[in-house]
């Protein structure tokens, strides 16, 4: 394959050049400083896309040529002088349940209405993604999931399987797939995921990249397919907590569009990174650690990141959270009612048209009755209650992310891993949690520590997992297998 070269800045460089920046924080200097245009990041970044989009399965549909028009007017922007914050010319992936006016949404599946979030027969973005342009962001495109956002991949309905970059045999996680892989791999520097049940922090972790699941209601839902009503996020998927925070603070903010949105003050987020977590107090729950689930590497990397905590100014103390099971069962039961509410004409018409895994996940809210869904919504609130006794004496909660790193793609079954996976309990309680890096396994598979917080206390959990990242690199850890790709592409 021909080398593929493009222009950031005066250099000339290829698609697997070193220059290309890892962040949305180098990247939004290198534009202010004159070393680098967004339409050369654009370029480098499709060129790259061109390099190993085949292997990865990150894009369902790629806009380049409304792109590279953003990435102009941002250059011509800024050059004038007018600059819309740090997302301004920064390349950006959309995950493809989120509508957006380039053309239709898909949701991975052969279900959905190609008219879904259409406005006068003209495809629409959501709330999010208008937000995300206003602040001059450029986006590259719609990225693969699972279908409806759960389950495992179905290579039998024509869409691209997503890969992870670490290890091309393994899962990324569902079902923000595209966003995380193709974080991790350089086609773009931050993307939106969506989590209903760990959907952003579960691909973060594999991937070896950030991802927050804000408070429930913080960010406005507008033009998002639903999966679980009462249980669903849309956030940012970056490689720094401190890239993060910026995405956030675009997303956030109450809007009638969505009844669920909730109207309280959006902080300075940024702000918030002192680099330090001085005065913190931080519980974290080690019993998982001596579960049969847990791999071997999972207990050392925890404790190591635990003593970065600790250099770093924080009180860290054992602790149990309350209601594990109780509120991990009740989300699952949950979404599963709320889910196959939503798709009950459907599946009663077009049960074939469905994924298998899809027909495996969804289906199963079938046999949740009335009286389930009530009581998953008790455990629910007796779940607050209970969070609000640990949150009133910690500032932070910590957890692993999982429990082992990647399955394998290959006999990958959705019901066996669940039980490794420790998302789903913050869903339920709708807090805000962060899956950030914490290493690799032997095999180099990434794997991620989670950071839980108080409602609407976001800047907190980004204060601590941006002074962990301060303190270590493992967010800035590259793939070797995408980086042999592409020193074998030149």
């Amino acid at each position: 394959m021909t080398t593929i070269e493009t222009s950031i800045g005066a250099t000339t460089v290829s698609a697997a050049a070193d220059s290309i920046p890892l962040t949305i924080t180098a990247a939004a200097a290198g534009l202010r400083d004159g070393s680098l245009t967004s339409v050369g990041l654009v370029q480098a970044m499709q060129a790259r896309a061109d390099i190993l989009d085949g292997t990865l399965g990150s894009y369902i549909v790629r806009t380049d040529e409304a792109a590279l028009a953003a990435a102009a007017k941002a250059d011509r922007e800024l050059a004038a002088g007018i600059d819309k914050g740090l997302l301004h010319g920064i390349p950006l992936g959309i995950k493809d349940i989120i509508t957006t006016s380039d053309g239709p949404s898909t949701a991975q599946s052969l279900i959905l209405d190609p008219q879904f979030g259409s406005v006068d027969g003209k495809y629409s973005d959501a709330l999010v993604v208008t937000r995300l342009r206003d602040a001059g962001a450029v986006v590259m495109g719609k990225l693969t999931t699972m279908e409806y956002a759960i389950g495992t991949p179905d290579p039998s309905k024509g869409f691209p399987t997503p890969r992870n970059p670490f290890g091309l045999d393994y899962w990324t996680g569902g079902s923000s797939s595209g966003t995380g892989n193709g974080v991790a791999a350089g086609l773009f520097l931050g993307g939106l995921g969506t989590d209903t049940g760990g959907s952003i922090r579960l691909p973060a972790a594999w991937c070896g990249i950030s991802g927050m699941k804000q408070t429930f209601g913080r960010v406005p839902k507008s033009g998002c397919v639903p999966l679980g009503f009462s249980y669903d996020h849309i956030g940012p998927m970056t490689r720094s907590a401190r890239d993060a925070a910026a995405m956030l603070a675009v997303l956030a903010g109450h809007d009638e569009s969505d009844p669920a949105s909730v109207d309280v003050p959006v902080p300075d987020y940024l702000a918030a990174l002192t680099g330090t977590m001085e005065g913190l107090k931080v519980g974290v729950d080690v019993s998982f650690l001596d579960s049969a689930a847990c791999d071997p590497a999972t207990a050392g990397l925890t404790r190591a990141a635990l003593a970065v905590f600790v250099e770093a100014g924080a009180t860290v103390t054992e602790i149990k959270l309350p209601l594990w099971d109780e509120l991990s069962t009740a989300m699952m039961a949950g979404m599963a009612s709320e889910s196959f509410t939503y798709h009950r004409p459907d599946m009663q018409s077009r049960w074939t048209d469905y994924g298998r895994p899809t027909r495996k996940t969804v289906g199963l809210g079938m046999f949740i009755g009335a009286a389930d869904y009530v009581q998953a919504q008790r455990v629910r609130r007796a779940g607050l209650r209970a969070m609000e006794a640990v949150f009133a004496d910690y500032d932070i909660v910590l957890t692993p992310t999982s429990l082992a790193p990647a399955p394998l793609l290959d006999g990958l079954d959705f019901e066996e891993m669940v039980p490794s996976v420790l998302t789903p309990y913050w869903n339920s309680v709708g807090y805000p949690a962060m899956s950030i890096p914490m290493g690799q396994t032997a095999a180099g598979l990434p794997m991620g520590l989670q950071l839980a917080g108080r409602p609407f206390d976001e800047a907190t959990v980004f204060r601590a997992a941006d002074a962990f990242q301060l303190r270590t690199d493992h967010h800035l850890a590259e793939s070797p297998v995408m980086l042999d790709l592409l020193a074998a592409s030149s």
